[in-house]
């Protein structure tokens, strides 16, 4: 009898209980595989015992760099940093350093394992629809790595069964890639122009697509832009009850909005806000898609400032995107040779079609383009310096104008333009991004027990941050990856697969 009471009261328990909560740290940065057979051929430097010899450090907190040290890695790790003077332990394989610097893994927010494809699209901006979205999972995950991405967050999938099979590949040493926070399927209402995207029926259509992807092993979610408030608020209900973090890339549903749901993160800067979008009616997106309210928000306005204080209040993070929307900047440039050859032919087309049309806009359309990226890069600087955690990534979504991994580099030379240092943008795009995701003792600085995830470049980023673009040698887990080969294993293949 006392056995049977034992039976009922735990499986009463059980009812009641919750799902358990996920282990970021387990399920984004598992135990180091060993590289197999198809990741060799990009590996310089085998792991085991190193010593980066003689290298300026900048380690991701934003403090200034330090000249001429010695960093220890051993067993996938860092032991020590130490003065370049003293003695290298015995076992330790030099690598000399003179004249680079070394840098904690980017850690990419908002790193998308896809392209948009735009069918028949002409020189005048036409296309036919649908919008097509094939997966770029052997091309995106190399591009990541070579340019220093060691860890991303997909922020939103269209083939989530792609991307956690890409993930465990990766993780088993099969593939080469970067650690992944794979997001689940994009979380979206009704009139979507992607036919790969699920429209969410009702709230508790939002709940069970979040608990069913939790349950296949995604370790984060995004909403998309014609979300309802009902659908958003059982979303973040699911997911949180899960201890899985939820972001956005709104529409319907404004920024004050989604921060009084308890939102953990807002996508693109304060782009797509549409508080003050005029006509705006609830749960439908505006017809400016947020432009008119970033127009109108200066960022000394009372606006401005009320709305960051809720952000800041409520903890909400911010990702900014700003090489998605750099068309809009007075200083868009056409993107380097070296870029323009990862892509196919049509890829290039397509890049050179949008290019040609922003580089031929009328004078009367310029000015309003340059006020939006004013004053996205001075609410970026107002929503730091109000305490706000803003984070990074380029957002590569087809049509070339933003690679996977020069993007997230792209990203952090940006946020330059927009008032930061050097140091305080890196750590923008390394720490800030493993502290949201619950990894900052693991990855986003270099520090004694911390993951040997570094970059080792040419150059000084501290002083030049386009020094960034000249990576050498990307350390994951221990392991350096040589970026040449990668790069030569893609080139004219993005847009492809």
């Amino acid at each position: 009898m006392k056995r049977a009471i034992a039976i009922l009261l735990a499986a009463t328990a059980l009812v009641g209980a919750g799902p358990g909560k996920v282990d970021m740290a387990a399920r984004i940065l598992p135990a180091a595989a060993v590289p197999g057979a198809a990741v060799k051929p990009y590996v310089k430097v085998a792991g085991g015992k190193v010593a980066l010899v003689h290298v300026r450090v900048i380690d991701g907190t934003g403090a200034a760099a330090q000249e001429d040290r010695t960093v220890l890695i051993d067993g996938g790790r860092i032991v020590a940093v130490q003065a370049g003077g003293d003695a290298v332990p015995g076992g330790y394989a030099p690598i000399d350093g003179t004249g680079k610097s070394v840098m904690p893994g980017i850690v990419g927010m908002h790193d998308h394992q896809y392209y948009i494809a735009r069918p028949n699209l002409d020189a005048a901006g036409h296309s036919e629809p649908p919008l097509m979205v094939p997966q770029m999972a052997f091309s995106s995950p190399r591009m990541y790595l070579a340019a220093g991405v060691t860890t991303l967050r997909t922020t939103g999938s269209v083939e989530p069964y792609t991307d956690l099979n890409m993930k465990a590949a990766i993780d088993a040493g099969t593939l080469p890639g970067p650690h992944m926070d794979v997001t689940g399927p994009y979380l979206e209402g009704s009139g979507s122009p992607f036919l790969q995207m699920h429209p969410l029926r009702d709230a508790e259509d939002a709940r069970r697509t979040v608990a069913f992807w939790a349950e296949q092993g995604v370790t984060s979610f995004k909403a998309y832009m014609n979300i309802t408030r009902a659908e958003l608020a059982a979303a973040i209900d699911e997911a949180h009850r899960r201890g899985i973090k939820l972001t956005g890339h709104l529409c319907s549903v404004s920024y004050p909005e989604a921060a009084a749901l308890g939102i953990d993160n807002l996508e693109h800067g304060f782009w797509v806000n549409t508080q003050l979008d005029p006509g705006k009616t609830p749960d439908q997106c505006s017809r400016d898609n947020g432009l008119a309210t970033l127009a109108a928000m200066a960022p000394d306005s009372a606006a401005a400032k009320a709305l960051i204080g809720l952000l800041v209040e409520r903890h909400v993070a911010l990702t900014s995107t700003l090489p998605v929307f750099e068309g809009s900047s007075p200083n868009y440039h056409t993107l380097p040779p070296r870029q323009l050859a990862l892509m196919t032919p049509e890829a290039r087309t397509d890049y050179f079609y949008v290019r040609t049309r922003v580089a031929t806009r009328r004078p009367e359309a310029v000015a309003p383009g340059a006020r939006l990226w004013a004053n996205e890069l001075g609410l970026e600087r107002a929503f730091v310096a109000a305490g706000g955690l803003l984070l990074a990534g380029p957002d590569p979504t087809g049509g070339g104008q933003v690679l996977p991994g020069f993007g997230d580099q792209r990203a952090i030379e940006l946020l330059v333009e927009a008032g930061f240092s050097p140091v305080e943008a890196i750590r923008i795009g390394t720490l800030n991004g493993a502290t949201y995701l619950g990894l900052a003792e693991r990855i986003g600085t270099i520090a004694p027990g911390k993951n040997a995830d570094l970059v080792l470049v040419e150059g000084d980023p501290s002083r030049n941050i386009a020094d960034i673009e000249r990576v050498v040698t990307v350390f994951k887990d221990g392991v350096g990856y040589d970026p040449v080969p990668l790069l030569g294993s893609v080139t004219g293949r993005y847009g492809q697969y």
